[in-house]
């Protein structure tokens, strides 16, 4: 039986299904989805008034924004079939998105939920993006983790079938993060 070979040296079966690992993504995916619910919605802040870490929600659209670009710069390099580049920065992008994710769990253990305190069509603009962004932030990351995993088994083809949705999820998650970020900061100012 032959076997390819990872970029961690590990061997996997060709003919091995990709099955196990989907289901093992998508339970993961489901477990932290439903931590973040949690955390955000039931789970009292422990610091309601906001006065330690601050900085945490620009630190979280600092890192939504190194992760669009670092996304964007891993899209040309694979346009350009500049595949070991294109792995860094895509690794860079899960990188500045993995951080994200520890920043805004601290964030909203500590400071709870954040309402905007504005009113009429901007709030309801703002409220569009909220919501499109954390329901695509649900799909991004079992998207993710799977299109890392196609490319990681040599799984090229697959790769590159759920990169083309991944890609443009991933993306906008990253800058309506930003935007969210940008818009409660100006509301509040």
């Amino acid at each position: 039986m032959t076997t390819q070979t990872t970029a961690h040296n590990r061997q996997i079966p060709p003919t091995a299904s990709p099955r196990p690992y989907i289901a093992a993504i998508v339970a993961i995916s489901l477990v932290a989805t439903l931590f973040l619910f949690w955390l955000i919605y039931v789970h009292p802040a422990a610091d309601a008034a906001s006065v330690e870490l601050t900085f945490l929600p620009a630190l979280n659209a600092l890192f939504n924004g190194l992760s669009a670009s670092a996304l964007l710069i891993g899209y040309t390099f694979i346009r350009a079939k500049r595949i070991p580049a294109h792995r860094a920065a895509m690794f860079t992008a899960f990188a500045f998105s993995s951080l994200f994710l520890v920043s805004y769990i601290v964030n909203h253990a500590l400071h709870g939920e954040s309402h905007y305190p504005g009113h009429g069509l901007i709030k309801t603009i703002y409220l569009g993006i909220l919501i499109s962004h954390v329901l695509l932030s649900v799909i991004a990351l079992p998207l993710v983790l799977t299109t890392f995993f196609f490319s990681l088994s040599g799984r090229i083809p697959m790769h590159r079938k759920i990169a083309r949705w991944t890609f443009p999820i991933w993306l906008y998650v990253s800058v309506t993060g930003v935007v969210v970020y940008a818009m409660l900061a100006a509301a509040r100012a």
